[in-house]
């Protein structure tokens, strides 16, 4: 009688690292880029993998422009410009292995860090605005009333009639702020400078 034998596939070590270097993780970074032109400009990033970055910007490049990025946490990143998206670009990451394996573990990281409540991830303490609403003035001089939804050191979550592009930068009363994300029926946007208390009080 013969004995049927069964094969066991398992996965090796190598095809393991090439799926985390593939990886995607939807994650929104803010940071800053600069194409051929030597320019800087705000953005967001919208997805992050080992080996490409989908950003959200108001500035768009050409098809295959060189880029050089600034992301929060992921640090400087260098590529070009593969895809054109509805409301920005996707652009490759020209990094060795060794980089790309360490960009997989930060993005990892990112992707549980509210799974295991990290103190690294724990947002600013709520603080009691003393004002209900402040004004925003845009960069083209519009101003709007917005009703301050929330407020903590770092950021602000604003009712206003109007939706600025992620990155662009405006002031909340006198306070200088980048726009972070879009809300149901406003915007949040995070402070360029580290507030207090007393700093929001007084110039909100």
């Amino acid at each position: 009688m013969n004995s049927a034998t069964h094969k066991v596939h398992r996965t090796s070590p190598k095809h393991e690292q090439d799926r985390r270097r593939h990886q995607r993780v939807d994650v929104q970074l803010l940071g800053r880029f600069m194409l051929e032109d030597q320019r800087e400009y705000p953005c967001q990033t919208q997805n992050v993998s080992p080996g490409s970055i989908a950003i959200v910007t108001p500035v768009v490049g050409r098809y295959g422009e060189r880029v050089v990025a600034y992301i929060d946490v992921i640090g400087r990143v260098e590529g070009k410009i593969v895809r054109i998206l509805k409301d920005g670009f996707a652009m490759s990451i020209d990094a060795t292995v060794r980089k790309k394996d360490q960009l997989a573990a930060k993005l990892m990281w990112l992707a549980n860090r509210h799974e295991l409540d990290l103190p690294e991830d724990r947002r600013d303490d709520r603080i009691a605005a003393v004002t209900p609403s402040t004004i925003v003035t845009l960069p083209d001089g519009r101003e709007y009333r917005a009703r301050i939804v929330d407020a903590s050191l770092s950021g602000l979550a604003l009712k206003i009639d109007v939706k600025p592009p992620i990155g662009s930068v405006l002031n909340a009363g006198r306070i200088r702020a980048r726009v972070a994300r879009h809300l149901e029926d406003g915007i949040a946007v995070e402070f360029t400078t580290r507030q207090t208390a007393t700093s929001i009080a007084e110039n909100l």
